[in-house]
């Protein structure tokens, strides 16, 4: 008897954490990123359908926000931002290289301060 309940008990944790695994196939993510005009907004949006796994990418001159869908089970948050960076403009976690920055046309450098 003690066996079986044993046996229930690890089958029932199995499952626990099996359901804690599973990743969101539409997940919602906010991702703050600066940038000036229409050219940027291209540039941005670009960069983050370049991350395998986003499935919509939005970028607002307004809130100066990417609002992005991914498929956590492909990609991150952090994967997004990482690529936007690379294209010359700072995220709230990742900042562009200098290189990448001065790589941008002179309307597209934003205020870094």
């Amino acid at each position: 008897m003690k066996k079986i309940v044993l046996v229930l008990l690890i089958m029932l944790a199995g499952f626990t954490m099996q359901a804690q695994d599973k990743k969101n196939k539409n997940a919602k993510q906010d991702i703050e990123v600066k940038g000036n005009c229409d050219q940027c907004k291209k540039r941005i949006e670009k960069a983050a359908y370049g991350v395998k796994g986003v499935k919509s990418a939005q970028w607002d001159a307004d809130d100066q926000k990417l609002h992005v869908i991914v498929d956590e089970a492909k990609c991150n948050a952090d994967d997004v931002r990482k690529a936007v960076a690379k294209a010359g403009h700072d995220t709230d976690k990742v900042k562009a290289t200098e290189e990448d920055y001065n790589n941008l046309h002179h309307c597209c450098q934003y205020d870094r301060g």
